[in-house]
């Protein structure tokens, strides 16, 4: 009897660390607070979670892990499993999907914008560029066209840009230097201080930036039309912690990004515009439309150059950039 409570003890114990040893507990690291650029991390940790029974779990932490601008070197580092950053915060180290932050692309909505992202992902040459940063990328955070929120005099033409200082990073920043602005790139974490101090009098943001750091809190203007790109935000894995998770966890992951990221889209159309107009209208923010014509300039001025610039510098770089630039600009032209 004794010998078969030993056995039974044993053997209990034996599944127990092996329950144990099934445990996966990844690190993520966000900046700011949950808001709609965070909703796809958030349900994709939650899938996971339960499509592996509570065995493979994130602990998402926002700003407590590391900065915005460091998340790429925590990832090669291994000091994390997953990340979310910006092409435009360090575009030296992802200079290939920082084409889809050159103006005036054409993009329309968020389903376009994330079909696009997730085919560039796959291309060889942005693989390989990761690879660098011992980097998988995951999913974008697609959003919508930039605008600008702006503090002093509102503008009545483009030429009253001239001078301006503007928070604006990677290609939209160059097409607001195209029209005589000054821009500045800084983390979303670092403008609100940066309006208040009067380093910067307008922000380059989307609708839920705006609202999330509190540009609309200083702001006594929007541009409603200016519409001249947007940020590229992946979510990105350590490939070595993707390629050490079982075949089981990693299908949980891999199977759960569509769900994510279709969460993530309805959230912002349906949950984050609506709010949009309401949240200028509350604080008496004056709406600016430019004409057909003005933004038609605005396009010329600032499209062309800045693609052309792109293609030179990255070529030289190595990488296939004419290739790239023509995927995705074909993409868009076939409406995909």
């Amino acid at each position: 009897m004794n010998n078969l409570l030993t056995r039974t003890a044993l053997v209990a114990l034996s599944v127990s660390i092996g329950s144990e040893a099934m445990a996966v507990e990844w690190n993520v690291s966000l900046w700011g607070q949950r808001r709609a650029f965070t909703e796809h991390v958030e349900k994709l940790a939650e899938l996971v979670s339960e499509k592996t029974n509570g065995e493979f779990t994130m602990n998402i932490s926002y700003g407590g892990l590391s900065g915005e601008r460091e998340n790429l070197d925590g990832i090669s580092l291994g000091a994390f499993e997953m990340a979310q950053f910006c092409a435009g915060y360090h575009p030296d180290k992802n200079s290939a999907i920082t084409v889809l932050e050159l103006p005036f692309l054409g993009v329309e909505t968020l389903e376009q914008e994330r079909d696009i992202s997730m085919a560039l992902y796959q291309h060889p040459a942005v693989v390989e560029e990761m690879a660098q940063w011992n980097a998988t990328l995951l999913m974008p955070s697609p959003l919508p066209q930039y605008n600008l929120v702006g503090m002093g005099e509102a503008p009545d033409s483009l030429s009253d840009f001239e001078g301006l200082s503007v928070r604006a990073t990677g290609g939209i920043g160059a097409a607001m230097g195209a029209v005589g602005a000054v821009p500045t790139s800084m983390s979303a974490t670092e403008v609100r201080q940066a309006m208040d101090s009067g380093v910067v009098k307008a922000v380059s943001f989307a609708p839920h930036a705006h609202m999330s750091f509190g540009t609309i809190e200083s702001g006594d203007w929007w541009t409603t039309n200016l519409n001249p790109g947007t940020v590229n935000c992946p979510v990105v894995a350590n490939t070595d912690a993707l390629e050490s998770l079982s075949d089981e966890h990693r299908e949980a992951l891999m199977s759960s990004i569509d769900e994510a990221l279709d969460y993530y889209i309805d959230f912002y159309n349906q949950e984050t515009m609506a709010a949009w107009g309401p949240a200028l209208e509350e604080r008496g923010i004056e709406q600016i439309t430019f004409s057909d014509e003005e933004i038609a300039a605005f396009e010329e001025a600032a499209a062309a150059p800045a693609a052309q610039a792109w293609i030179e510098e990255n070529t030289a770089r190595g990488l296939p950039a004419q290739e790239l630039y023509d995927m995705v600009t074909g993409m868009v032209a076939e409406g995909s």
